[in-house]
């Protein structure tokens, strides 16, 4: 890797004669490893064969590559989105795209020229955009109207055109005609959907505040780990969670830090009303694992993959079983 040196001045070794660790199948099939030294710290690079995956895809993956090969990982890349690299730096994964762009957090290297594709400024969705994504999502994807969907999330005709109009320059969603009406549709199935918005999702909470329980009342949705250890067998959290799109009516009585574990709640702001998306006492399974992406304890990890599996099995259920009453109809 000439960049390096040229740049950083920094050597890189190759360690052609050293064996490799067993890997499953479904890594090498994915990724090239290499085997290097980088100033002395033992590293492997990775090239992966095919498109960019999933970030939390690719974590797991550079997790499993890492702990076999007992190095830092550091991916390779022939080019990067202004999303993409947003979404390494996040979850602080190492990567080096030539000519363009290294970070390399283990040794305080951080060196950027320009990215591929759109400028920073048109990359953020609007919450309506991830709401009506994640109502297409529930409805097994297919075909939905605009007019329909706008009524069902108690849209104005200009959030949902914004909305529809952010998903179409995504590239995730295409649009069409039928009479005075626009349909969205895609051909991907759910799951494969979430993955691809990536890039995309925003954390539905903005932050987190805390009240007096007796001034919580009725009507709030459980939110963060209350409502999924209402999904899960998780355990309850000591202080409980709910979920609301103001916190105003607590101006007064709120903290931003946890004062009192008996007598105060968490009460999370979120960008969007929860409500519009919720079928129950908990905000939508789809929204809870995007405000707990971030969570590092592994139990709440393997809670938020069992209520997603569990998910795309019921939303996946619900499209097949459309799919059936239309073709009897026929």
């Amino acid at each position: 890797m000439e960049y390096l040196k040229k740049i950083l001045g920094i050597e890189v070794r190759h360690k052609e004669n050293e064996g490799n660790p067993a890997l499953p199948n479904f890594i090498r099939s994915r990724y090239e490893m290499e085997r290097v030294g980088l100033s002395g710290i033992d590293a492997v690079f990775v090239y992966p064969r095919g498109e960019h995956e999933p970030t939390d895809v690719l974590k797991k993956h550079l997790r499993i590559i890492e702990n076999a090969y007992k190095a830092k990982t550091v991916l390779i890349l022939n080019r990067l989105t202004f999303r993409q690299r947003e979404c390494l730096l996040r979850e602080r994964i190492p990567f080096v795209v030539e000519g363009k762009q290294i970070y390399l957090p283990f040794l305080a290297v951080y060196l950027q020229k320009r990215c591929d594709g759109e400028a920073p400024e048109k990359q953020t969705w609007a919450p309506a955009t991830q709401v009506l994504l994640l109502h297409y999502l529930y409805g097994g994807c297919g075909e939905i109207r605009m007019s329909e969907a706008a009524k069902s999330l108690g849209f104005t005709p200009m959030s949902i055109s914004r909305a529809c109009k952010q998903l179409e320059e995504s590239g995730l969603i295409q649009t069409k005609r039928k009479g005075v009406d626009k349909i969205l549709f895609c051909d991907k199935r759910a799951k494969e959907l979430f993955l691809a918005a990536d890039p995309f999702w925003l954390n539905p909470v903005k932050r987190t505040v805390y009240v007096p329980k007796k001034e919580a009342g009725n009507g709030l949705l459980l939110g963060g780990l209350s409502a999924l250890s209402g999904l899960t067998l998780l355990n309850p959290p000591r202080v409980m969670c709910y979920a609301s799109d103001s916190v105003s009516k607590w101006a007064k009585s709120a903290s931003p830090a946890l004062q009192d574990g008996d007598g105060q709640c968490a009460v999370e702001l979120w960008r969007y009303d929860p409500k519009r998306l919720s079928k129950g006492n908990s905000v939508d399974p789809l929204s809870l694992a995007l405000a707990l992406r971030d969570e590092k304890d592994e139990r709440v990890e393997a809670a938020v993959e069992e209520i997603l599996e569990r998910t795309w099995r019921e939303i996946d259920g619900e499209r097949n079983r459309g799919l059936r009453e239309v073709v009897s109809g026929l």
